[in-house]
């Protein structure tokens, strides 16, 4: 299965400004309109528990299109069309991912399911949409300590104001 973990950052790598897990009040238009161009082409969308939270206002479903929820808890939430939440490791999730069929999965996580998937080698090209601000404190793109080599494979300036479209290929990815 080919998996594209996708984000946003600040400047200085971080996912969240501050405590505000609402990127929206931050990342340009651009940005919004390339994630959904992602999300048009990609039926399989895991994230984690918060970003859910974050999102779910803004999550259209559409049939065909499945998002995966990863949590350490998924007896408190209740699956419905187009939506489910698991406690599964992410190896073994994208293994009954492909059994069911899938080919395709954008990872659009948070800084600790982002390493999950690094960390066990699960990412084959990272996308990462670079907006000009810095913030100081908030979260990272990836919690802890991950070591990953990328190879820079595109990149795409999205606005005058400097938002920058990184695409990279994994290249320690097993």
């Amino acid at each position: 299965m080919k998996v594209v973990m996708v984000a946003v950052s600040s400047l200085d790598g971080k996912i969240t400004r501050g405590s505000s897990a609402d990127i929206y009040q931050w990342t340009s238009g651009e940005d919004a309109a390339l994630f959904s161009s992602l999300v048009k082409k990609h039926n399989l969308i895991i994230m984690g528990r918060k970003t859910y939270e974050a999102a779910r206002k803004k999550i259209r479903f559409s049939p065909g299109k499945l998002r995966v929820v990863l949590t350490k808890s998924p007896g408190n939430f209740k699956d419905k069309e187009g939506l489910e939440f698991t406690g599964k490791h992410p190896i073994k999730l994208l293994r009954d991912m492909e059994a069911r069929g899938y080919e395709r999965a954008l990872v659009a996580g948070g800084g600790a399911v982002n390493a999950l998937f690094l960390k066990n080698n699960l990412v084959d090209e990272v996308w990462l949409t670079v907006e000009p601000c810095m913030f100081g404190k908030g979260k990272s793109l990836v919690e802890g300590a991950v070591k990953t080599q990328l190879v820079l494979i595109g990149t795409k300036k999205l606005n005058k104001r400097g938002t920058l479209h990184l695409k990279y290929k994994v290249k320690s990815k097993a």
